[in-house]
């Protein structure tokens, strides 16, 4: 009698528990009409497929107006019931997007709306449950501090979310808007700090993710931070800020890093620092006769940003960035990450008109001084057709191929992981001008949404694209892009250079131009 008790009792237990794991299951299954997050309740729509859901225009900080410009993100405002959350929110205060160069309207923002109103980020997710733990890319627009947005086309989330990753991005502030400096701002801040409000709300951003990206399914501990251009510097600088520490275990930077100088010279620096950048902020403060914070604060968004011209760029402010970057990674103080980066053959943007060959020789010898004959060597002029593809092979040298292959030397040196790539395909130009493997353009490739971008791709793009891809996703969960259906890529290792060239074919090699990059890096490094 006792057996037979004992047995019904155990076959009751193990039904009772099947029935709690159900339950719990059901408990962490995604409801999309209403996802809780800081703030309150938000919902989503499924995709065409309804295979991703797909979250738009979710607050992560108060908006930054009115007592809140120029302050550090303040806390989300919480809301009643449910907030919709299926369009775009407003773009950051910027110049009117209007296609130029190479940038047609698929790497723009939309034209509206645009608004000082703007700490908000997207969100798509194709699990199913909370605790699928899936990996996170939390992407960081370019546009050099003063334009772009998550809104842009070739920044949408749903193929890499069709890969098995949660896709993030995000808006943050720019302009004078997220980079004045002002001695009242630094002394009304707790921090006695001003001018990194930008990258404090990539911060605010990614602390957000942190807390709550499980309820989309994510792995709040396995976060990669993603940026192009001006993203791509701001991953660098977060990689080096102490503020972000543990926000991120991994990093992609595309063309851009922010560790060497651009101007040749004694007087190098790669950031202002925050005495400078003060005296910069209070000159514009006097040429809109303002006399206090709150003059400055009360005059209308559109006025700052039509009426100011204003360098926009990070500075070292003694809080979110303590010191030089540079410094910071050379003394291998920078947060343990993981990094791939690399830069286009063709990034170098060239504003305005080439100098001839006679032209360009003299004006390197003046700017360079001993070192311009030496830098003549790599890029040559010796007839205005050679001087002109010069040009734009240092413009693209001293601000993205030097800079990045100065991050992946550094991170390389310290023992850490380091991939480094070569995007080398001329992307189609069909009615456009044919810029080559211009700024940008492997943006759209490595994310895999060449739908949006109205070129005339070939099999040998979609290709690309699927392997780059597939990479990148790889990186993402991982740190490491290489799988076995993939052709193999080596870490990057300074004594050897080998990087992974994404163009018509992808196949490693050593890197063919160390020494120009080598030259320009000793000329430029910031001490």
């Amino acid at each position: 009698m006792m057996d037979r008790t004992f047995i019904l009792l155990i076959v009751l237990l193990a039904f009772a528990s099947c029935k709690t794991n159900q339950s719990n299951t059901q408990e962490t299954a995604i409801d999309i009409a209403k996802v809780k997050v800081d703030g309150g309740l938000i919902p989503g729509v499924k995709n065409e497929d309804s295979d991703i859901s797909v979250f738009k225009g979710i607050p992560f900080a108060a908006p930054p107006v009115g007592d809140l410009r120029w302050k550090a993100p303040a806390p989300v405002q919480k809301w009643e019931g449910v907030k919709k959350c299926d369009t775009f929110a407003a773009s950051a205060m910027q110049p009117f997007p209007e296609p130029f160069y190479m940038w047609s309207e698929e790497f723009l923002i939309p034209e509206e709306p645009i608004d000082e109103d703007c700490l908000y980020l997207n969100v798509w997710t194709g699990a199913k449950s909370t605790d699928e733990k899936r990996p996170v890319v939390v992407f960081i627009h370019g546009g050099g501090f003063t334009s772009g947005s998550g809104s842009v086309p070739i920044y949408d989330g749903e193929a890499m979310a069709k890969k098995g990753v949660v896709f993030v991005n995000i808006n943050y502030r720019l302009g004078i808007f997220g980079f004045l400096a002002h001695p009242e701002l630094t002394a009304e801040s707790p921090n006695k700090a001003s001018g990194n409000y930008g990258l404090m709300d990539q911060i605010a951003a990614l602390k957000w993710v942190k807390n709550n990206i499980a309820a989309f399914g994510g792995n709040p501990d396995n976060i990669t931070i993603a940026g192009q251009s001006a993203g791509s510097a701001s991953v660098v600088f977060l990689v080096a800020s102490p503020k972000a520490n543990g926000l991120f275990q991994k990093a992609i930077a595309q063309s851009g890093a922010g560790l060497l100088s651009r101007n040749p010279g004694a007087d190098r620096t790669a950031l202002l620092d925050l005495n400078h950048a003060e005296l910069v902020g209070s000159e514009v403060a006097d040429e809109l006769n303002a006399t206090s914070l709150e003059e400055l604060r009360k005059i209308p968004s559109i006025d700052l940003q039509n009426k100011v011209r204003f360098n926009t760029h990070p500075i070292i402010d003694g809080y979110i960035l303590p010191e030089s970057v540079t410094k910071i990674f050379t003394e291998n103080i920078e947060n343990n990450v993981s990094i791939l980066t690399g830069w286009n053959e063709d990034d170098g943007v060239f504003i305005g008109e080439f100098e001839k060959a006679d032209e360009y020789k003299k004006n390197i010898l003046e700017q360079w001084g001993d070192a311009g004959q030496e830098l003549l060597r790599y890029y040559p002029a010796t007839k205005d057709e050679v001087a002109e593809i010069s040009q734009l092979h240092l413009q693209r040298d001293i601000a993205f191929g030097a800079q990045n292959y100065t991050l992946a030397n550094l991170t390389s040196d310290h023992g850490k992981n380091v991939y480094v790539y070569r995007f080398t395909r001329r992307v189609p130009p069909g009615n456009y001008v044919d810029y080559g493997a211009f700024h940008t353009g492997e943006v759209a490739y490595a994310y895999n949404n060449l739908e949006f971008v109205d070129r005339p791709f070939e099999d040998t793009d979609y290709q690309l694209a699927d392997v780059m891809s597939e990479y990148w996703v790889n990186f993402i969960i991982k740190g490491d892009p290489n799988s076995d259906e993939l052709p193999d890529w080596p870490a990057y290792k300074t004594d050897i250079k080998e990087i992974m060239y994404l163009g018509d074919q992808q196949k490693s090699g050593v890197l063919q131009d160390t020494a120009s990059l080598n030259f320009l890096h000793d000329q430029l490094i910031v001490e």
